[in-house]
């Protein structure tokens, strides 16, 4: 009889004990769960991976995906916090016993039991540490928890979004901003100390209470020789390195580039670009540097690409990314601007295209109207005649403008458009205006449009953005033009220490001197300068040349120690000198210049045409300009005088009437007008 009750309650403890499991079971997996993913904030890194800018969360705070934690670190937090956190399934009994224990005998909570689940769970849900009712919660979410994932996706919750101190939350956005690194490798201190933080984030911030910091750190440390982590040796010898005693600021490289990335894709966690961050962080200060001595509100922009993968290198859209008077959030990479002279090299070299010109072509720098648009020179001379070569060396206006009129502006537009460019007219017609900065461009495109020059003419898209695949490239430009193009700008007189035939490059200012650039290039890189202000309105005084140019250089110095060499000649390029020309391309003349008047012609400037003189007149005076003498003089097709040299004379013997008077040089050209005697 006694057998069958201690069967009986040997059966009826089971069939509790299994109720209970079961009911405990159901409890958990009734449990309601948080939402499991947590967001981090955007990255945008450069083309070795290394971070250029970090972007707070929603609400404000600093959090980060991990990314390579250092070992040593995820060992000691967890021989520290929960050393049995391998094993248990979300609660260790032994140290929940423990913390019990300790409450009941002091009637508080002394020490906690809470296992890294439990730490986890409590910060997924937000919620308290020391009441027994949040104790109890957190307990079944860790139980919970456990079942639906493994110890490395809690532990990886807990990387992302433990507490260390201000706004700051999670692994890597600490050893960013307390240590100024990545968390995968850190020295023992390091790692002591933000094993430490969590426990008490505000009250053992290293900014605000060095004491506590150091010593919550080195109450890890002893911890860890206790424990056989860390040698007793290198406990001490972590004591001695200092606790940082400042937040450092986030990686802000590319501003304007990076809030580019986020506006085009903003689901995007993770943003790689083809920025350099070494070279965008130098030419960052030195477009500070530049604006120094400037007036307040003037702004700089560069952009460096290597023209043969196309890939943009350092993009600076402002001399500081700030809302003051230089407005420094406006990215001046991407602002429509006038390009003042830059555009001419492309227009001569679609001269050479054409059989317009050649380099040693000679070209007249005189006044000239086209209709009612009469072009000047910027400083107001004319230089007669000169060499194409020099015409582009000089900047002159009028001989680029000559030949813009023989090509037509339409025909400039759509190079700039095949080059990938997105330029503005001001209005809907392309008029000649366009090849002295008529035309709204964008830094960036210019880049672009000069990176075809030293690929032989083959015109590719830039690209800021990693991937995608090579990019295609289209011809704008002969080989043959785009390299002679490059022979006559890297002849250009380079700013004071630069050294010279470094670059191949050209200046421009816009009109009211708005606008100051430089553009230029070598074997391998490409680069542009602008500067001005981002509201458009005048800097008084700023050249190209003056401002820009030195900038420029300085850009590839920062990029390497010697520039990489230009390309050498196509073989089909014709190297001669003017007089070795084919007869029509030794002077540029025009369609039109058949019809045209020859300026150094003989004028007829006395007698006036259709004069009425008395025909008591003893003799007729007449007075020419022009020509070369000496000059025959004639009535009515009759020579009356012969191998005059100087340009007046007296016609005798003229009867009444009309009588047609002439004069011919010794060139055989000629100038006539009608007149009658009474």
């Amino acid at each position: 009889m006694r057998a069958h009750r201690w069967l009986f309650a040997l059966a009826l403890t089971l069939v509790l004990a299994g109720g209970g499991r079961d009911a405990l079971d159901r409890w958990i997996a009734a449990t309601p769960l948080p939402a499991m993913l947590t967001s981090t904030g955007a990255e945008v890194l450069d083309r070795n991976g290394q971070t250029l800018r970090i972007y707070t969360v929603a609400d404000g705070r600093w959090r980060l995906e991990p990314g390579r934690v250092d070992a040593a670190f995820t060992d000691m937090l967890i021989a520290y916090e929960d050393r049995r956190y391998l094993s248990h399934s979300g609660v260790d009994l032994r140290a929940f016993a423990r913390a019990a224990l300790q409450a009941v005998r002091s009637g508080g909570i002394v020490s906690g039991g809470s296992t890294l689940t439990m730490q986890v769970a409590r910060l997924m849900e937000d919620g308290s540490t020391g009441q027994w009712a949040g104790k109890l919660r957190q307990v079944r979410l860790a139980l919970a928890l456990e079942r639906r994932l493994t110890k490395y996706q809690i532990l990886k919750i807990y990387l992302t979004r433990a507490p260390y101190g201000g706004n700051i939350e999670g692994i890597r956005a600490a050893t960013l901003s307390w240590f100024g690194k990545e968390p995968a490798r850190l020295t023992p201190a390091e790692a002591a100390l933000l094993v430490a933080l969590p426990q008490s984030p505000e009250a053992r911030r290293p900014d605000r209470h060095r004491a506590a910091a150091r010593a919550a750190r080195d109450r890890v440390l002893d911890r860890m020789t206790q424990q056989g982590v860390l040698s007793a040796e290198a406990a001490s010898a972590a004591k001695l390195d200092p606790v940082p005693t400042a937040r450092r600021p986030f990686p802000a490289l590319a501003p304007h580039l990076a809030d580019r990335a986020i506006a085009d894709a903003p689901a995007t966690l993770r943003h790689d670009l083809t920025i350099d961050a070494g070279l965008q962080a130098q030419l960052e200060t030195l477009a500070a540097r530049a604006v120094r001595g400037l007036p307040g509100a003037v702004s700089v922009a560069i952009v460096l690409a290597d023209h043969r993968s196309g890939d943009i290198l350092a993009s600076v859209g402002s001399a500081g990314f700030d809302n003051g008077a230089r407005q420094g959030f406006v990215d001046m990479t991407q602002a429509l601007r006038s390009p003042g002279s830059t555009l001419k090299p492309v227009i001569y070299a679609m001269a050479f295209d054409r059989g317009l010109a050649h380099p040693q072509t000679l070209i007249d720098d005189s006044p000239v109207r086209f209709g009612d648009y009469a072009p000047q020179n910027f400083d107001g001379h004319f230089r007669g005649e000169v060499t194409v070569a020099d015409a582009l060396r000089q900047s002159l206006n009028i001989p680029v403008v000559r030949l813009m009129d023989e090509i037509g502006p339409a025909h400039l537009m759509d190079v700039m458009r095949r080059a990938g460019m997105d330029a503005q007219l001001p209005g809907d017609h392309a008029g000649l205006a366009i090849a002295l900065g008529g035309v709204g461009v964008t830094l960036t495109d210019m880049v672009q449009l000069y990176a075809a020059l030293p690929r032989g003419g083959d015109a590719i898209p830039l690209r800021w953005r990693q991937g995608g695949g090579a990019p295609v490239p289209t011809r704008i430009l002969s080989a043959s033009a785009a390299w002679q193009v490059g022979d006559i700008l890297s002849g250009l007189a380079p700013p004071q220490n630069a050294p010279s035939r470094a670059l191949a490059y050209k200046t421009g200012t816009s009109y009211g001197h708005r606008d100051a650039w430089a553009l230029g290039y070598d074997g391998a890189h490409v680069a542009g300068v602008w500067i001005g202000r981002p509201d458009g309105t005048p800097v008084p005084g700023a050249f190209g040349g003056d401002l820009a140019a030195p900038i420029l250089f300085e850009a590839f110095q920062r990029l390497k120690p010697q520039p990489d060499p230009l390309p050498a000649p196509p073989p089909e390029t014709l190297i001669v000198s003017t007089a070795e020309l084919p007869q029509p391309l030794r002077r540029f003349t025009g369609r039109n210049a058949i019809f045209a008047k020859d300026p150094s012609a003989p004028e007829l400037i006395f007698p006036p045409d259709g004069a009425r003189f008395a025909s008591a007149v003893p003799g007729l005076p007449v007075k020419v300009r022009g020509g070369t003498p000496p000059y025959t003089w004639m009535a009515n097709g009759q020579p009356l005088l012969t191998g005059v040299r100087v340009p007046q004379a007296n016609i005798m013997g003229l009867g009444a009437g009309f009588s047609q008077i002439s004069v011919i040089d010794a060139l055989g050209r000629s100038a006539r007008v009608n007149i009658r005697l009474d």
